[in-house]
């Protein structure tokens, strides 16, 4: 549990990118009373930061309920029947193989497309913004730590170009996640490896002007009011954790950037034109 999330702001102005691991093979999400004793850390710091991605997305339809959401790398997701309400533009967007098997227990609706394309082939992008209106949302949970850096700069490049003043909320982890990765109960057991980390999540500020973090957790400094409706055992582990300050999870952010890029930790950003 070594991340930062959040949500960042961009301004406008062989896969390349690798097949990170279907981290998002999720059914609704139920925090059970007894998961946080029996689980190894790894399932429940991928609960905390489904909770808060979930709490980002709906608080975004909520303010814009005719929007689009954009899930990138989107696996086994089932974000879209825990948080849509039916009025917004959803695609999940994953390497044609992982669409392939999605196909088997998902289908396409109206409002709701899959698209088979890796990150780096821009035309998944020019196919999203020929069917959809913003504002924009774009979820890369669990995806962008296993890029490598000028990967994620083309990320961070191509939605300010294409969608200028949308949202972004990713994930990074930090030097101390990065270098402990072989110790790590679900990493050390799979090839996939966290090829980029980010030790502070304002530098992606400077990866593109007007870019900047509208809000960054990581988790162990979720939001007061998402933490008290958890069971109490996962309100006592989240404090247990926090108490100690652990490198690993400190430097686990969960972002979302605004008008511009957000970065680590709770990260929720947006790119502003």
């Amino acid at each position: 549990m070594l991340k930062q999330l959040g949500v960042f702001g961009i301004r406008g102005g062989g896969d390349p990118l690798g097949e990170p691991p279907l981290e998002q093979q999720e059914a609704p999400v139920e925090v059970r009373q007894d998961t946080a004793v029996n689980a190894p850390p790894s399932l429940t710091g991928a609960l905390l930061r489904t909770l808060l991605f979930d709490r980002w997305v709906a608080d975004f339809l909520s303010a814009h309920p005719d929007a689009t959401v954009v899930e990138i790398g989107t696996g086994l997701d089932t974000r879209h029947e825990r948080v849509n309400h039916g009025r917004a533009r959803w695609f999940d967007l994953d390497l044609s193989d992982v669409i392939g098997l999605r196909r088997n227990s998902f289908t396409d609706g109206p409002r709701r497309t899959m698209i088979a394309a890796s990150l780096a082939d821009g035309a998944w992008a020019a196919e999203v913004a020929s069917h959809a209106t913003g504002p924009y949302l774009f979820v890369t949970e669990a995806l962008l730590p296993y890029l490598n850096e000028p990967d994620v700069r083309g990320v961070i490049g191509l939605l300010a170009d294409r969608f200028p003043g949308a949202l972004l909320a990713l994930d990074t982890a930090g030097p101390d996640f990065f270098d402990t990765q072989e110790q790590h109960d679900a990493l050390s057991k799979v090839e996939a490896r966290v090829h980029w980390y980010c030790p502070d999540p304002a530098q992606l500020t400077g990866w593109r002007p007007g870019t900047r973090v509208l809000v960054s957790h990581t988790l162990t400094s979720l939001p007061e009011d998402l933490v008290t409706q958890m069971p109490l055992s996962y309100q006592q582990m989240v404090s247990a954790i926090a108490a100690q300050r652990l490198p690993q999870a400190e430097g686990y952010r969960l972002k979302r950037p605004a008008p511009a890029l957000t970065s680590a930790g709770t990260l929720r950003g947006r790119f502003r034109p």
